[in-house]
This record gives C-alpha cells, structure tokens and sequence, in this order.
C-alpha cells in the first residue's frame, strides 16, 4: 500500500522542484525486484538504509494482529480498488511515516507516523509544510 502513498507524493514533484526541495524515500530493504518494482510509483530519489537508523532507536510494529483491524482493511480496499498492490516480500510489519525537514536548524516541519498499515499523509499538509522551508543561503 506504500506505493499508493508514494505515487500521491509524487504527484507534487512539480510544486516541490519549484520550491527547490527534493523527494526522497527512505526504504529498509532491498529483496528480489523490490526497489525496480517500486520506482514506477516513486518520482524521486530513492535510498536504502541497511541499519534500519532512519527508523529510530525502537522500530515502530504492527505485528499479525493488525490485520483485524477494520482501518486496515479499509486502507486495503481503498489501494486495491486504486490499482495498487503491495508485495509480501521481507519484512513487512514495521510501519513507515513521511518527513518534511528543513535545512540547517529547522528540523522536522511535518512528522507523520503511519498508525497502521496503509495509514496516508494527507499531500495538502505535505505541500503546506514545504512551503514554510526557508532556504539556506
């Protein structure tokens, strides 16, 4: 369901190339063609972090169980019904978020933490926060 999320994202690579700021995915593996499989759904630059650091000091779970969950199922439907698909290979039970982090000390300017699977971003937000990156000079 990653890949729904990522082709919205993707959708502001215009916006985001007219403010001067990069997209960028953070994965944690890379088994059999998952990256090829993933770049048509992904505009930007995408990067492999082998020691999972990027994903903090304690992982974010959702184990078996997530998958009674209603939201879940809904998330599901909704990307199925999109065209996207997901694949089951790895490890597929540590939930992903989306960053925006500005230059020098502005930190982190939108943090969303995915709650459980195929929990989106909203792009809006997304688009709002970029705007607020002042550049370095």
């Amino acid at each position: 369901m990653c890949r729904e999320e990522a082709s919205a994202l993707s959708s502001l690579k215009p916006q985001l190339e007219e403010l001067g700021v990069p997209l960028v995915a953070v994965v944690k593996e890379d088994i059999g063609t998952e990256i090829r499989d993933f770049r048509p759904h992904f505009a930007g630059d995408i990067y492999i972090d082998e020691q999972k650091r990027f994903y903090g000091p304690v992982q974010r779970r959702m184990g078996g169980l997530g998958f009674i969950r209603l939201g879940v199922w809904q998330n599901f439907m909704r990307a199925w019904r999109s065209g996207y698909q997901g694949n089951m290979n790895g490890e597929g039970f540590v939930l992903g978020g989306v960053f925006v982090i500005g230059p020098a000390d502005q930190g982190i300017l939108l943090e969303h933490r995915e709650k459980e699977f195929g929990d989106k971003v909203d792009t809006a937000d997304v688009l709002e926060a970029v705007k607020k990156i002042v550049p370095v000079k």
